[in-house]
């Protein structure tokens, strides 16, 4: 599983979102607080198969192609834009490479393939461990890092890729350290806890996680929360800080099925946290919206 950035919402002030977090903290005394193949052809006879497997004379170029791709793909045509967006990829434009990682992995507008993902994250994660990426392409060049990261830990049979977990760590390590990607935080910080690929280290996991949970990082918020709370993240009980983190991840996660085992954890300790610690979480809230906007 990939795990995408998540982040909370900063469309309205700190003292709009207080009031939807306080509910959250079962604070009933609070008032409520004001508040994204190539351009189609012509659509007639379908082409042979040996015409489909010649190089696409349409495009002036690989960058032309991605324009096409990219704008085929935007236009909710998701299934035309692969042949423009393999073109351009094939020669040599990362963003191309990119896209169509994200489109296998997902199976948008193609059959998900993760061995296919695979192969043009692959190719990022070669060219940019050699060549400073842009400011443009750090992102998807952290992405991409995590993303082969991610395969490295499960494997995958169809490109008979094997489980590593020590190359998964590199991956994420290298990624959480020179980009500061808040998921290859969390990834580092889940081996640290599970002793996958390293030996178990829990002050480790919560230093990796308070890094990404300072950038809004849902499921490092809940994490962290949950360490704080429970005193498993190398020192005493941190309960209302725990709540903190935890109220803030709850209210990112929404009603997502995917998210819901951040909701299940702040319940379980919203339900045994005191009416002080509470109260304490509350005033924590307030300090650290006010400090983010």
């Amino acid at each position: 599983m990939i795990v995408f950035l998540q982040a909370i919402a900063s469309t309205v002030g700190p003292r709009g979102r207080l009031g939807t977090l306080y509910l959250a903290l079962g604070c009933a005394t609070v008032g409520a607080v004001s508040a994204e193949r190539a351009l189609a052809f012509d659509g007639k006879e379908p082409r042979s198969l040996a015409a489909a497997t010649q190089p696409l004379t349409i495009f002036k170029d690989p960058r032309a192609a991605l324009r096409a791709g990219l704008e085929s793909y935007h236009a909710g045509n998701a299934k035309k834009s692969v042949e423009a967006l393999r073109y351009a990829a094939d020669g040599g434009e990362s963003l191309a490479q990119w896209k169509l990682g994200r489109m296998y992995a997902e199976g948008d507008g193609v059959t998900r393939d993760d061995a296919k993902a695979y192969a043009y994250f692959s190719k990022l994660v070669d060219h940019f461990a050699d060549d400073e990426p842009s400011p443009r392409e750090r992102l998807m060049a952290a992405g991409a890092f995590v993303a082969v990261g991610v395969y490295y830990l499960e494997g995958i049979a169809a490109a008979k890729i094997e489980p590593d977990a020590g190359r998964a760590f590199d991956l994420f390590r290298y990624a959480a350290t020179y980009f500061g990607n808040a998921d290859a935080q969390y990834n580092l910080a889940r081996m640290y806890l599970d002793g996958n690929g390293v030996s178990k280290d829990a002050r480790q996991a919560a230093n990796w996680l308070d890094l990404a949970a300072r950038k809004g990082h849902a499921p490092s918020q809940a994490l962290l929360g949950h360490l704080m709370f429970n005193g498993e993240a190398g020192g005493p009980p941190q309960r209302a800080r725990g709540l903190m983190y935890l109220t803030l991840a709850r209210e990112a996660a929404g009603d997502r099925p995917t998210d819901q085992w951040i909701v299940e954890l702040h319940s379980r300790a919203l339900a045994r946290a005191s009416e002080g610690d509470r109260k304490a979480a509350v005033a924590m809230l307030e300090y650290y919206l006010t400090r983010r906007d």
